[in-house]
């Protein structure tokens, strides 16, 4: 279990989280939906090692370092809003950028990346920046698994996808949590595709937890106003 305990963010003079205490279970998902600037993304990227921030986060009750290399090593996968592929290398290459964090002899691309994601096998070969939005998003989901997470970030993974894509990513994320060997914390603004594959559900309103219930009780109606305004 990942478990994040009064986590504040700030951005120069500007307070971006105020103390948001959240928890992610191994073999679930736990989504964070919100408008635009409730500061889901800042969440995400605070966890990720990303920003300085105040607060605590534990995995499995030990406390993670800071910095995003060392959380990377202790187990946090992060795929950012935007993808960040590197356009001029290609598929293998890409995938083989997850290898950083991992010990030498932990250094290979499984053949369960590419059970997941078959196009990226075809493609291989092909430079990140020549493949559509949709092969970038399974390419940078697929680069987060190959350094064989603990916890799974994922930033709006749908967005500006065509809707075979994210059919696909929504099976691929129901699959890993199936697994039950990873926690997945999933930021999305499509309710629908978030409310299908959530376990868990947080609402952030301006930057605090406005809501923190599991999905089986809560009501749909509730959330979505809650999201929504």
């Amino acid at each position: 279990m990942l478990e994040a305990k009064g986590v504040t963010l700030r951005y120069g003079g500007s307070q971006i989280l105020h103390g948001i205490d959240l928890t992610a279970a191994r073999g679930h998902v736990t989504c964070v939906m919100g408008l635009n600037g409730m500061g889901k993304t800042s969440l995400l990227k605070a966890l990720a090692g990303r920003h300085p921030m105040e607060g605590v986060v534990t995995l499995d009750g030990v406390a993670l370092p800071d910095g995003a290399r060392a959380r990377a090593q202790a187990g946090i996968a992060y795929v950012p809003q935007g993808r960040e592929v590197f356009p001029q290398l290609t598929v293998a290459e890409n995938l083989e950028t997850g290898f950083a964090c991992l010990p030498r002899d932990q250094r290979e691309v499984k053949q369960e990346i590419f059970d997941l994601f078959p196009v990226l096998h075809e493609m291989r070969g092909r430079r990140g920046g020549d493949l559509s939005g949709g092969q970038q998003q399974q390419l940078a989901i697929a680069r987060a698994l190959v350094t064989q997470p603990k916890v799974l970030l994922l930033d709006e993974p749908t967005e500006g996808i065509q809707p075979n894509i994210i059919a696909q990513i929504g099976t691929v994320i129901a699959g890993l949590r199936k697994r039950g060997d990873m926690a997945i914390i999933l930021v999305e603004q499509r309710f629908d595709f978030a409310w299908g594959l959530a376990d868990r559900i947080v609402a952030l309103r301006r930057g605090e937890v406005l809501r923190d219930e599991a999905r089986a009780g809560a009501s749909r109606e509730a959330v979505l106003a809650d999201v929504s305004v």
